[in-house]
């Protein structure tokens, strides 16, 4: 009967994904079903440490994450836990046999979350990056190479450009509160306190180039199951730096920039369309076959003109 727990587990880690973050839930149901259960896996375990060390203010933040960090890794020893998150995440390591190293640096940046306060030089900064975000990306490319190491290999530096660009993303949009909340300042030789629009833009100029690295080298070049979900992140996260570029450097402090609803959905349409266009070299039949439900109601929407509420009922249920 573990079968029944284990899809109760990795519903759990669906409900974490789609309850924490609509956006990357959007993205998710975008890949092909044959994967996206193992990345809701892996989003409901970082998820679940970094809500430690960011929003359980009350509780022992560092008893936490040795708890955490101690029952994952009975978990992948024996097979299971009867923390869902964990049983689910373990499954998707064990398949796509994820390197512990992986694992090792994520929980690292993770714990520096709850003590270091600054980043002063670049390689600090780097490291940290590195575990909280570019080995996020090498998982799922794990999963998305699904055991072919030479595209594992060719691939692997652009997922790590991707993270690093998402990540980046996020300390803008979350200045103030890692700043004032949080007492974190993450940029090196940055003065958040009095961020200018040279150093404001500097920032803004290395996630772009690490947007554009990761596009021509890596979105293009994914597997058919997991371009498009992929793309849509991207395409996502590029919008929403193009919102930070525009309020002043002044302001961002003050300003938490978000995506409405309805512009994440008018976002996927356009999306569809250039993916359409200008992305997919593969054949009609193969791209159909591959087809989410998202997928099918966005062609829909093209082809038959279906009403612009339709997306948005089917972006709700999938």
């Amino acid at each position: 009967m573990k079968e029944l727990f284990d899809r109760v587990s990795n519903d759990c880690s669906k409900l974490v994904t789609k309850s924490y973050s609509t956006s990357f839930s959007l993205a998710v149901n975008m890949l092909s079903t044959e994967i996206r259960k193992d990345i809701y896996n892996i989003y409901g375990f970082v998820r679940f440490a970094d809500e430690i060390v960011d929003t359980f203010h009350d509780y022992n933040k560092e008893q936490l994450m040795t708890h955490f960090e101690r029952d994952y890794y009975l978990s992948k020893e024996q097979g299971i836990s009867l923390n869902p998150i964990l049983n689910s995440f373990q499954q998707t390591v064990n398949k796509y046999n994820i390197p512990d190293e992986m694992i090792q640096a994520f929980l690292k940046s993770m714990k520096a979350d709850l003590s270091k306060r600054e980043y002063q030089t670049k390689e600090e900064y780097d490291e940290y990056i590195y575990g909280s975000a570019d080995v996020v990306g090498l998982m799922c490319l794990k999963v998305f190479v699904n055991g072919n190491d030479e595209m594992y290999d060719t691939l692997k530096d652009a997922a790590m450009r991707l993270g690093s660009a998402f990540q980046k993303v996020n300390f803008l949009r979350d200045l103030k509160d890692d700043f004032e909340l949080l007492n974190r300042s993450y940029f090196p030789n940055v003065d958040l306190g009095k961020l200018n629009a040279i150093s404001k833009q500097l920032i803004i100029d290395e996630i772009e180039a690490d947007f554009d690295y990761a596009y021509k080298n890596g979105v293009l070049k994914l597997p058919i199951e997991a371009k498009f979900g992929v793309y849509m992140a991207y395409r996502y996260y590029r919008r929403l730096l193009k919102k930070l570029e525009a309020v002043p450097s002044e302001k961002i402090m003050d300003t938490r920039i978000r995506i409405s609803d309805p512009m994440k959905i008018n976002l996927l349409a356009r999306s569809y369309v250039k993916y359409k266009l200008k992305i997919i070299s593969v054949s009609y039949t193969h791209l159909r076959a591959h087809e989410t439900s998202l997928h099918l109601v966005c062609r829909l929407l093209l082809e038959k003109n279906f009403h612009f509420r339709v997306l948005v009922r089917a972006c709700s249920l999938v």
